[in-house]
């Protein structure tokens, strides 16, 4: 395994690390006893950094990675994040008395005295020019609350913002093959503030493992089945924001450049680790098997320059003028 510091936490993290949603749900139907099998997987393999978030699952997440701590000796990092349990989710939602309860509510689910990490959950535009939320976060801080906080953001204009804030110490944000947009100006200035990348859907909700076909079905409760458009979250989270159609013509082109021995999954992350900004890739497991496939690509060696350069032009070609200027 490769690690990476982790902005200015004095943390070193591995580079593919362990994200948690899919074992929380969102993702069709999963089995505790193959999340809790993962995540031993994913330790063994050399994984210490794991991310989740109070709503997966409606804590079902964090109580899962509490449970397998708990038989682990290893340090593990658990990043959480608080905002998204709002209901209507609107930045004056984001006070001292709803962030303290979500605080508290991830402290009693992970059974633990404080929170590693805890990130803004992709909150309205409007929080990240609210000072006064961080201000509460540094509280929470100072308390012995949590260690350190940071952000998920949904578009790159406000993880730019959000890193004007001092102690912000990691943006979590969409990047990969079909995203690439970050790599244009944020990770030059998160890396000249030292501020900690966490690339999330690091394989554009499984399009980039190769394995969705035109015929693919999922099932009622999988966000790629009914968030295509947008209808519960940010249309942005499922498939990158792009075209179904548009992402299976691009996944044809790409994996002809997959090197011999490589899964797509593998391929796909190690391109987001060629950037040096980004501290770890956050993938999504459900099985042992997924975990141990995801980790095999901090193992594997650079991708050629030529590589990466036809990748770009696919990019540019097919993905580029349908999500670039959005996200």
């Amino acid at each position: 395994m490769e690690y990476r510091t982790f902005g200015r936490t004095g943390w070193q993290i591995s580079t593919i690390s362990f994200g948690a949603w899919a074992i929380g749900g969102a993702w069709g139907s999963v089995d505790d006893s193959e999340s809790i099998a993962a995540l031993h997987k994913a330790i063994d393999l050399g994984v210490n950094f794991i991310d989740t978030a109070d709503v997966y699952g409606d804590g079902r997440s964090e109580r899962l990675i509490s449970q397998v701590l708990k038989d682990r000796s290893e340090e593990v990092i658990v990043a959480t994040k608080a905002g998204r349990r709002l209901d209507p989710h609107v930045a004056s939602g984001y006070n001292r008395e709803n962030l303290t309860a979500f605080v508290e509510r991830s402290l009693r689910n992970l059974d633990v005295d404080a929170l590693d990490l805890v990130q803004l959950h992709c909150p309205p535009g409007e929080v990240y020019y609210m000072p006064e939320t961080f201000y509460i976060l540094d509280d929470l801080t100072k308390a012995g609350k949590l260690r350190y906080y940071g952000v998920s953001v949904e578009k790159v204009e406000e993880a730019i913002k959000a890193i004007e804030y001092p102690q912000v110490q990691s943006v979590q944000i969409i990047f990969n093959i079909f995203r690439q947009r970050p790599a244009d100006l944020f990770f030059r200035l998160a890396q000249e503030k030292q501020v900690g990348i966490l690339a999330r859907v690091p394989l554009s909700s499984g399009m980039l493992t190769g394995k969705i076909s035109p015929s693919t079905k999922f099932e009622a409760d999988d966000h790629r089945q009914y968030n295509r458009e947008g209808a519960a979250f940010d249309k942005g989270e499922t498939f990158s924001g792009v075209d179904f159609a548009l992402s299976l013509q691009a996944v044809e082109e790409l994996r002809k450049l997959v090197p011999h021995g490589w899964t797509m999954a593998q391929f796909a992350l190690r391109w987001i680790l060629m950037f040096e900004a980004v501290s770890a890739a956050i993938p999504g497991a459900k099985r042992p098997s997924q975990a141990e496939d995801n980790l095999a690509a901090a193992n594997f060696p650079p991708i050629s320059d030529a590589t990466m350069q036809e990748i770009c032009s696919i990019y540019d070609r097919l993905i580029k003028p349908q999500v670039h200027h959005l996200w």
